[in-house]
């Protein structure tokens, strides 16, 4: 009896590993007016680019939280075929602005909600250091 409980555990443990989680990182780039998600995997080939302008033809709603959801349905489809479960998320802003677009939550949101384990979220928005020397002259842009 104890021989053959040694023998089914050690069938569970490799097919754990057989199951084991596949990770990837996702970049969602959002400005006030669109919304980019590129997903790769952890050497850096593409998986999967969705933008709001694949899902929508109206270019006022590409930025929208609603729109975000319908390019994480997108996004989710092709992970699922691959069997990707873990996701580290990159959210970037354009640079400069101190928050992301609106479709940013909504996209991590609908993803979690569909079953991916999000293991870190980072915001990787650049910020302006200095650089070059800002238009309007010396006494700036008189409205």
């Amino acid at each position: 009896m104890g021989e053959e409980t040694l023998i089914v555990e050690q069938i569970k443990k490799e097919e754990k590993k057989k199951e084991r989680e596949i990770e990837a990182i996702m970049e969602i780039y959002t400005s006030f007016n669109n919304t980019l998600v590129h997903v790769t995997d952890m050497s850096g080939k593409t998986i999967a680019k969705v933008t709001g302008g694949m899902v929508t033809k109206q270019d006022r709603l590409k930025a929208n939280p609603t729109i975000g959801m319908f390019i994480s349905k997108r996004v989710e489809e092709t992970m699922k075929e691959l069997g990707i479960k873990n996701l580290y998320v990159r959210i970037r802003a354009q640079t400069g602005n101190p928050a992301p677009g609106p479709g940013a939550n909504s996209v991590i949101k609908s993803l979690s909600r569909a079953g991916f384990k999000i293991i870190n979220i980072l915001d990787t928005t650049r910020i302006p250091r200095g650089g070059p020397k800002k238009k309007g002259g010396r006494r700036g842009r008189r409205t």
